[in-house]
């Protein structure tokens, strides 16, 4: 068994803010190997997170985020399921940098469902007539339009969106850590994103 050093431990945590124990544990299965503990804490993270998922929340934060000298404003509604977790100032700068990535990242909506029809067939109309344009076989064009449409949700959806504090997660990569840390199940409701004479 790999007897792990407490220096990781404290590395691991500052990394992730996940528990001691957990850390251990992790530590442990990766045999000392930091980028696998970091995986395996996410993985876990992920699994509480699927687990959460059907409870309610009617709990959270409203959060108003200014950016850019006034020029762009957002309102996000994040929900948890206790007040307890809502007051907390670790959910509170999380909302807010969920509020902050959608200053910056522009999203159309939260998830794949947000995204209006019309848009999402005039992006499909675009792509097909781009792929025509290259004159491939008529049978690979769907393939290519689809995985164009996958490119075109991640940049459109919050959820699929890389935060733009850390592009190596994904804004629900986010959410899934801080259900692992809370032990509430946590929801983005909805989001306004107002722009100085924008659309």
């Amino acid at each position: 068994m790999v007897d792990i050093d407490v220096t990781l431990i404290k590395e691991l945590r500052s990394r992730t803010n996940a528990g001691v124990m957990d850390c251990k544990e992790a530590l442990k299965e990766a045999a000392g190997d930091m980028e696998k503990a970091v995986d395996f804490l996410r993985k876990k993270g992920l699994a509480t997170a699927l687990k959460r998922a059907g409870r309610e929340t009617s709990e959270g934060v409203v959060n108003a985020y200014i950016h850019a000298g006034g020029k762009i404003g957002v309102l996000v509604e994040v929900n948890c399921e206790t007040d307890f977790v809502a007051k907390t100032d670790e959910f509170k700068t999380f909302v807010k940098d969920i509020a902050m990535h959608i200053a910056a990242a522009r999203p159309l909506g939260i998830e794949r469902e947000d995204i209006a029809e019309d848009i999402v067939q005039r992006e499909r109309d675009v792509y097909l007539a781009q792929a025509r344009e290259t004159g491939k076989p008529e049978k690979i064009l769907d393939k290519i339009v689809q995985g164009k449409m996958e490119k075109f949700y991640r940049e459109v959806c919050l959820l699929e969106q890389p935060f733009v504090k850390d592009t190596d997660r994904t804004v629900k990569d986010l959410i899934h850590e801080m259900v692992a840390k809370t032990g509430e199940n946590i929801t983005v409701r909805r989001f306004a994103r107002y722009q100085l004479g924008g659309e």
